[in-house]
């Protein structure tokens, strides 16, 4: 297993609003698949990997967790719960914009 790919999966489908089922279409492989990568339960291959940086707009290092955030941009969200953190995702995503 490759650790965080499933939470940084989960992430960024959050971030591009999208369901997993849309997600699966959008990569030709069932939603119980995308489930299964988004829990670490299964690892993506390389081509199904390079389908998701593109539909989710980010590098393959990325989600395989070998970019670095620079620490000055690092913001502390320990004070956050799961769902404070999505919407949190979803603003500064919007702010990209």
């Amino acid at each position: 297993m490759i650790y965080g790919l499933g939470e940084r999966l989960l992430e960024q489908r959050m971030l591009k609003n999208l369901s997993q089922k849309e997600v699966a279409d959008a990569i030709s492989v069932s939603p119980s698949i995308v489930s299964n990568y988004e829990r670490s339960e299964r690892v993506p291959s390389l081509e199904i990997l390079m389908s998701l940086a593109r539909l989710y707009q980010c590098s393959t290092d990325y989600l395989l967790g070998f970019e670095k955030i620079e620490t000055d941009k690092q913001l502390d969200v320990s004070m956050l719960n799961d769902e404070q953190k999505i919407l949190l995702q979803h603003f500064l995503y919007g702010l990209r914009k």
